[in-house]
């Protein structure tokens, strides 16, 4: 196909004019490259504004299982912490809240000295304000979000076959639902918006079920809720308390590498079943990777602290 010369001069002056967006790709809850969770790290600012069909279209292009984007708030009180507005996308939608990505930005932010000395930045997002603190480690340092508990509440069902089918016959021993009761916040405009729970959370009987578990995914897309959250307690001696594993296909993630935000309801399931609030958590995913976790039952909080290794940076150029 014949391109005349004005209409490629068009094009180039068309990305001429446009700034290039700068973006991070981040493994976050891993110290290891090629581990964790990745997320595309992308920032945005008042005179280089995208809209959310653009967005969208760009979290499609990485095709990983969350893109986010950044948009410092200025004008703030200067001895308030660094404050950004934070949107997050699979490659189908954006979501309301979402852990690792929300650790990815905090780990670029921080070890870009983005935030100048601050060991604290906060996110403005869908699900109300999210704290992100740096925790300093020997010759690295660790990320601690504060992110909205979501309470696993009974499963008002009979029929738990459709579970066991969709992950191959799997023995349950326990169903729960979540409730947004808790995680009702304010949103960016102002209005209350709860974060998205609609997670069923499929309990099974060891650490084994769970690792060598086959899921089937169409069966997963005739399942309740639009996140499959199979987890087991540790055996006595490991170093983890429970292990998860998160599929959700219905928002464009087959099987989330290690899910923020299904610890948040895990953790309240599992202070119940074992009454402490403090654990250490493995996800299996073949990625894996591991997660610290309080449950702040007074705050309704919870408090995840991982790791995390920035694996590649560049820009976008449309």
């Amino acid at each position: 196909m014949h391109i005349s010369k004005e209409t490629r001069g068009g094009m180039a002056i068309n990305m001429i004019m446009k700034k290039p967006v700068n973006y991070f790709v981040v493994d976050a809850f891993t110290d290891s490259a090629f581990k964790g969770n990745p997320a595309v790290v992308c920032f945005l600012d008042e005179e280089n504004k995208r809209d959310d069909s653009w967005l969208q279209s760009l979290a499609t292009e990485f095709n990983l299982p969350m893109t986010c984007f950044l948009i410092p708030i200025t004008g703030s009180n200067p001895l308030d912490p660094p404050r950004f507005i934070l949107r997050w996308f699979t490659r189908f939608v954006e979501m309301d809240i979402c852990g690792h990505a929300t650790l990815a930005s905090a780990h670029v932010l921080f070890s870009n000295d983005l935030v100048g000395s601050s060991d604290i930045v906060e996110f403005a997002t869908q699900s109300g304000i999210l704290i992100a603190k740096r925790v300093p480690e020997e010759g690295s340092f660790l990320v601690e979000l504060s992110l909205p508990e979501i309470l696993s509440c009974e499963y008002n069902s009979n029929d738990v076959s459709i579970f066991s089918k969709a992950l191959s016959g799997a023995t349950i021993v326990d169903i729960k639902g979540t409730t947004t009761n808790s995680t009702v916040s304010k949103a960016l405009n102002g209005v209350a918006k709860a974060a998205s729970t609609d997670k069923i959370i499929v309990v099974l009987p060891s650490w084994e079920s769970v690792t060598e578990l086959q899921p089937i995914r169409d069966d997963i897309l005739k399942c309740p809720g639009k996140m499959l959250v199979v987890t087991a307690a540790a055996p006595p001696g490991s170093a983890y308390d429970f292990i998860s594993r998160v599929f959700g296909p219905k928002i464009g993630v087959d099987e989330s590498p290690v899910c923020g935000s299904a610890h948040c309801a895990l953790a309240h399931y599992w202070s119940l079943k074992m009454n402490k609030s403090d654990f250490v958590a493995y996800a299996a995913s073949p990625r894996s990777g591991t997660l610290k976790i309080h449950c702040d039952k007074e705050k309704q909080r919870v408090l995840l602290t991982g790791k995390a290794m920035t694996v590649m940076k560049g820009s976008v150029l449309v």
